[in-house]
């Protein structure tokens, strides 16, 4: 397919697209459609297809990551891709079966208290705005170390991910081998010396990668509010599935009409098609090159807010040990003041626990607990 992008809800169509096939497959199976009268965000649609073989796509990817850090990546038409899709569609069948476990069993996998962010997160334990709310969703992190035999001491895991342990592992190496394909193009782009980023993001490395499987509940139309509050991601490039709307971003200035202020605009799920974005690893490494763009998580629109939403996550981080700090070696990247860093482990802890200390603690406290995090009203 050729690349498009997707603005004002309307999909500007590729010379061998046909109208009736472009609306067929921005639909999903047994769920309501996305409004067609809510605008969309300008997200690029790029095809993992043509990112094999042609020069412009590629160029189209390194513009993406450096104007808002969100791209659509058709994976159709082409084989690793057509496989990841394939596993993400499992686990969207695995994820209520999962979640019928129930609070009460998943709760015993909740590591917190042991200073990890690895496991179970329950309904409402994190704070998402000023006011001191909480969020409105539940996620398992399931952690590559482990199920790769990285791990030296590996969590306990409810025995349904044992059940499931070759999709798991199936789906992080296809996971990890999309991501390593980006990278290498964003290599390419920044003049660094070969395999670069790559090397900071093996396999094998210890690091904080995972997958996360989110339920968020239809929330009550007289009190629809933040699910997952605003943040850019903590580590590299994040491998986002889901079927109903309700992500946000916030579209950079450069983005918006002149004259207008940037506003939360939805990104709109397309079948056969992953949603990518960057996180704060990359503009570290990067100097500011490439940006790790602010987003949230609402209630759908329309009547996708009366279903449960699930999503399905890769997050991809940089080796547990890698300073975080701008790279040398190559001409694009600005030459980086000689200063404290923090490892990859250190920082993606500090940001992925510091908004989930909510026990015991009261409106006030969380509200000091939303300004310390430095995200803003």
């Amino acid at each position: 397919m050729a690349t498009e992008t997707l603005t004002n809800t309307t999909a500007f169509l590729g010379a061998c697209d046909k109208p009736s096939e472009v609306k067929d497959e921005h639909k999903f199976p047994n769920l309501p459609a996305f409004p067609s009268d809510i605008p969309i965000a300008p997200l690029h649609r790029l095809s993992l297809a043509l990112l094999r073989s042609s020069p412009d796509e590629s160029w189209r990817l390194f513009q993406s990551c450096k104007d808002l850090g969100f791209f659509y990546l058709d994976l159709r038409g082409d084989p690793e891709g057509e496989k990841l899709l394939d596993e993400a569609n499992q686990f969207f069948d695995l994820a209520p079966k999962f979640y019928n476990l129930g609070r009460d069993e998943l709760q015993k996998y909740d590591y917190k208290s042991r200073g990890s962010y690895m496991g179970y997160k329950g309904f409402g334990s994190a704070v998402v705005d000023e006011k001191g709310n909480l969020d409105r969703n539940e996620f398992y992190n399931i952690p590559k170390d482990d199920f790769l035999s990285i791990s030296k001491e590996p969590f306990a895991h409810p025995q349904l991910l044992y059940d499931n342990q070759s999709l798991i592992i199936s789906y992080i190496r296809h996971s990890h081998a999309l991501v390593t394909d980006i990278l290498s193009h964003l290599n390419t782009h920044l003049h660094l010396p070969p395999s670069t980023l790559q090397d900071l993001h093996t396999l094998s490395q210890a690091s904080g990668d995972q997958i996360r499987m989110i339920k968020s509940p239809p929330q009550p139309a007289s009190d629809l509010r933040t699910s997952l509050g605003k943040h850019t991601d903590f580590g590299s490039i994040t491998l986002l599935f889901n079927r109903l709307g309700g992500l946000q971003i916030l579209p950079p200035p450069l983005l918006v009409p002149e004259g207008k202020e940037p506003e939360w605009t939805y990104v709109k799920p397309l079948p056969g098609h992953c949603i990518v974005n960057l996180g704060d690893a990359m503009v570290k490494f990067t100097g500011g090159v490439l940006r790790s763009n602010i987003h949230r998580v609402v209630s759908p629109p329309g009547k996708q807010g009366k279903e449960t939403r699930y999503s399905v996550v890769y997050f991809s981080r940089p080796g547990d040990e890698i300073p975080l700090r701008a790279l040398s070696g190559g001409d694009v990247i600005p030459k980086g003041e000689d200063e404290e860093t923090m490892s990859a482990k250190d920082w993606i802890l500090l940001q992925a626990m510091r908004l989930r200390k909510v026990d015991g603690v009261s409106e006030e406290e969380r509200k000091k607990l939303w300004e310390e995090s430095g995200r803003g009203a």
